[in-house]
């Protein structure tokens, strides 16, 4: 989808351009929110305040300085702390964030499928529950957000260098958890 239209639209007032841009990055939005945070309230409410903050600002977006989609990663990520912040929540374990806000798959998989399933995602969420906020930021901004290296730097707020560095360090300690094949499977399986 051609967007630059729409946003020029929502930028002189159009509120259908709004509501098209709305819909069309709720969903992305709240499952950010959601890896971020791990709770669906506190993540429908980030989303909500997020979009909300992004379309009355609207006029504030160039984009000429990065995509619309990296403007709104980066006032959600922001909103997120802030609301992490507030409630002192303790880390919180992304393994929960997989099960949930997934896609439906075009298959049912059997009972072998589920079981081996369910193997990795307990050890995953053991190995996900070591994990900093800022690195488990970098996992859910690369694997979930398909964010680049460089948009990953604008959302997280540190250069391009710094933000390969957050994500090698954390696949590094989740490969010392899981061994290779996990975080293989942590790549593959990821939202897209």
């Amino acid at each position: 989808m051609d967007e630059a239209p729409l946003i020029r639209r929502a930028q002189e007032g159009d509120e259908r351009a709004g509501r098209q841009l709305f819909d069309a990055y709720q969903l992305r939005t709240y499952r950010l929110a959601f890896g971020l945070l791990g709770d669906t309230a506190d993540a429908e409410e980030v989303a909500q305040d997020a979009l909300t903050y992004a379309l009355l600002n609207i006029y504030r977006y160039n984009p000429e300085l990065s995509s619309f989609s990296t403007w709104l990663h980066t006032i959600t990520v922001s909103r997120a702390r802030d609301k992490r912040r507030r409630k002192i929540l303790p880390s919180i374990p992304l393994a929960q964030w997989l099960g949930l806000g997934n896609q439906i798959r075009d298959y049912t998989p059997g009972p072998e499928a589920c079981y081996m399933h369910r193997e990795v995602e307990t050890g995953l969420t053991a190995a996900l529950n070591e994990l900093s906020p800022k690195l488990r930021e970098a996992i859910v901004l690369r694997f979930y957000a398909d964010c680049t290296y460089k948009e990953m730097g604008e959302i997280m707020g540190c250069s391009l260098n710094t933000a390969r560095s957050r994500l090698r360090l954390a696949i590094e300690k989740l490969r010392t958890h899981l061994g290779d094949e996990q975080v293989r499977w942590l790549a593959t399986e990821s939202i897209r």
